[in-house]
C-alpha cells in the first residue's frame, strides 16, 4: 500500500502572508509484496514433484532348499569379469580362470559383445566379481555396461581366493602395485 504523509512540517514562516508549500513524502509499504512472494514460493514447493531416485531393477532367483534345484548354466556360455585396482578388468570364458585376460573399461565392451554374439542368448551369463581392491565407481560402471550391452542375465558374486591370487600374480607380472 502507498501512503501519503500530509502532516504539517511545523516550519517557520518568513514574514507575514508568506505561504509555505507543503512537502509531501511518499512511503511504499512492501509487506503485501513479501506475503505474495512467500505464497508463490509455498505454492510452487507444494505443487512440484521432487526428482525420483533411479533404482536398478534386480530380478533375483528363487530360494531353493536343495543345491541341485538351483539354476544351472553351461560353462561355455559364461563370461567371468573380475574388477581389480587402478581400473583394471580381468576376464575369462567358461570355468577355467587360468585363461585370464587383462583389459580395461574401454576394451571390455568389445569382449562382452563378442562373447554375446558367439553364445546362444538364452544361455549367456556374465559373472561379475569385484575384488577388495576395486572401487565402488568401477562396480557401478560395470553394472552400467551390462545395461548398455543389453546383457539380460548377470550375477554379482564374491571372488574366490584362487581367482584373487591369479589377479595378484597378473598385476605383479604387469608391474601394477
Amino acid at each position: 500500500m502507498a501512503e501519503m504523509d500530509t502532516s504539517s512540517g511545523g516550519g517557520h514562516k518568513k514574514g507575514p502572508g508568506v505561504k509555505k508549500s507543503k512537502k509531501l513524502s511518499t512511503r511504499v509499504d512492501l509487506t503485501p509484496m513479501v506475503d505474495l512472494g512467500f505464497l508463490l514460493i509455498t505454492f510452487f514447493i507444494f505443487t512440484t514433484t521432487m526428482s525420483q531416485p533411479t533404482a536398478f531393477k534386480l530380478f533375483l532367483p528363487k530360494d531353493v532348499d536343495k543345491p541341485e534345484e538351483q539354476n544351472k548354466v553351461k560353462a561355455s556360455a559364461v563370461l567371468t569379469i573380475m574388477l581389480g585396482k587402478n581400473d583394471q578388468i580381468y576376464d575369462y570364458e567358461g570355468d577355467d580362470p587360468k585363461q585370464l585376460k587383462a583389459s580395461n573399461f574401454k576394451e571390455i565392451r568389445d569382449v562382452i559383445l563378442d562373447k554375446k554374439r558367439r553364445t546362444d542368448p538364452k544361455d549367456f551369463v556374465v559373472v561379475l566379481k569385484p575384488t577388495k581392491d576395486a572401487t565402488y565407481k568401477n562396480t557401478i560402471n560395470i553394472l552400467d555396461e551390462m545395461t548398455i550391452d543389453d546383457v539380460k542375465r548377470f550375477a554379482l558374486v564374491d571372488i574366490s581366493d584362487p581367482e584373487y591370487g591369479l589377479i595378484l600374480l597378473t598385476q605383479q607380472a604387469n608391474g601394477i602395485k
